[in-house]
């Protein structure tokens, strides 16, 4: 196969594709070992879902009702792009009794639509609007899956993890915001074997870039307040600048200068800069006078100026703009503004401090809160997916229904951590340095971190013990 994200090379059989994947899950359900044919990009899903202890014979949950589905979609981004989807799906997905779906980026289906019979099947595994299809919540499946590596994906048959979803093909793209390129959802199409072909791949690709093409032209490109600038470094390695008319992508080391600048905008000497972003103390001032001259060079004439080092101009930046919500006690508008830690890369010691103490305050509100749909937005994250704390909140907070596998993943996660190594004092769950970058000790600033659970994979051979 020369695609490893197609489920099924042209020409080949369905039928007998689906008898040997079947027993390749079979032998990972009860061995945790993978075996060929497996695809790569399912393998690595499927331990992903064993590790994050989904029950295979589980399902979604619906985690929002009609009156907050209708009032939360009508709210988002992707509604606008709705109109266009229904256009380049709707005949398709019907007439081929298949469905089109489109969920935000936490997974939460906000519509699916298309065949009525295929809506009925689909029913009986809650693959309906206001149900959670993360992947981390239901295993590998095409929307979860698209969205937690950030690119198409097709899934067939047996290669998801629930069992209940093993008759269903699907195929899946993540939309982006067009101007900021933060995710925004996936679109879907879901059906029979006969989506199991590079073109259904192909297909979702064409309209997700359609939607997003769609989606620029609806609304412009962000622009500031004159003299102003706009900074987005949440979620992303690489921050966006928007200024003067254009946007720019900065590169790592440039992307932490910007941040710190844009918290001081009274400026920074070039000695506070070395201090606030280098661990290592044999970095000179040569070399910080060298990034500070490219990035001028890259941002124009009359942005950077030194002496102090500083903006000439002011930056909206969307962790402030975060963290003003949360001052004002906006957790759930705050939340939807979070789309991942600050720089999640970058070791930085003043990015770090930053980072730990934003996400330290806003999972703080969120377990005060008590909200089920936020905890959950959280704990479904990839940042959030280990925090006991926020496990054990939203198994106090859900619905009575839904505590028991709540209460039994806080148990397995608790007993998880338990048993692991203590964490390297002052580091931040969060915190990702590059593989050629040991860690650094450092105290901790802001709230404790929480205690989560170590990487690594969980043995499949529990999965059959461990509902949810």
């Amino acid at each position: 196969m020369t695609d490893a994200w197609v489920a099924l090379e042209p020409g080949a059989d369905p039928g007998a594709r689906l008898g040997v994947l079947r027993r390749a899950y079979d032998t990972f359900a009860s061995a945790g070992r993978i075996e060929r044919p497996v695809r790569s990009v399912v393998a690595e899903s499927w331990r992903r879902s064993a590790q994050a202890r989904v029950s295979p014979e589980g399902r979604a949950r619906v985690e929002l009702g009609e009156d907050e589905l209708a009032t939360y979609r009508e709210g988002h981004p992707l509604a606008r792009a709705m109109p266009l989807v229904r256009e380049l799906m709707g005949a398709y997905a019907h007439d081929g009794k298949h469905l089109l779906a489109v969920c935000d980026a936490h997974g939460r289906m906000l519509w699916v639509e298309g065949h009525a019979r295929s809506r009925e099947r689909a029913g009986r595994m809650n693959f309906v609007p206001g149900a959670r299809w993360a992947e981390a919540s239901v295993g590998t499946n095409a929307p979860g899956t698209a969205l937690a590596l950030d690119r198409p994906v097709q899934v067939f048959a047996a290669e998801h993890f629930l069992r209940p979803v093993h008759p269903w093909t699907c195929a899946a793209a993540p939309l982006h915001d067009p101007h900021t390129g933060r995710l925004l959802g996936a679109v879907d199409i879901t059906g029979g074997d006969s989506l199991a072909h590079p073109h259904s791949l192909a297909f979702v690709q064409a309209v997700a870039r359609a939607a997003e093409s769609h989606l620029a032209l609806l609304a412009p490109p962000p622009a500031p307040d004159a003299g102003r600038a706009l900074l987005y470094a949440l979620g992303r390695d690489e921050a966006l600048l928007v200024a003067g008319g254009s946007t720019v992508r900065l590169s790592r080391r440039h992307s932490e200068i910007l941040v710190l600048l844009a918290r001081h905008p009274e400026g920074l000497s070039g000695d506070e800069l070395l201090c606030e972003l280098y661990e290592d103390e044999s970095v000179t001032p040569v070399t910080l006078r060298a990034e500070l001259s490219r990035l001028r060079r890259l941002l124009g004439p009359g942005l950077l100026c030194s002496r102090p080092y500083r903006l000439t101009v002011p930056v909206d930046a969307d962790f402030t703009m975060v963290a003003r919500r949360l001052g004002s006690g906006a957790v759930a508008a705050a939340m939807g503004a979070y789309p991942g830690p600050l720089l999640p890369a970058s070791q930085a010691p003043a990015v770090v401090r930053v980072r730990r103490r934003l996400e330290g305050e806003l999972r703080a509100a969120l377990v005060a809160r008590a909200d089920p749909g936020l905890l959950s937005d959280w704990v479904y994250s990839p940042w959030g997916e280990g925090d006991l704390e926020a496990w054990q909140a939203l198994a106090g907070a859900a619905p009575a229904g839904q505590r028991p596998s709540l209460r039994a993943r806080v148990a397995a996660l608790d007993a998880e951590l338990r048993a692991a190594p203590a964490p390297t004092a002052g580091r931040s769950p969060t915190d990702r340095p590059p593989a050629e970058r040991p860690p650094v000790e450092r105290p901790p600033a802001g709230p404790t971190p929480a205690r989560r659970a170590p990487a690594g994979p969980t043995p499949a051979t529990a999965l059959q013990r461990r509902p949810l």
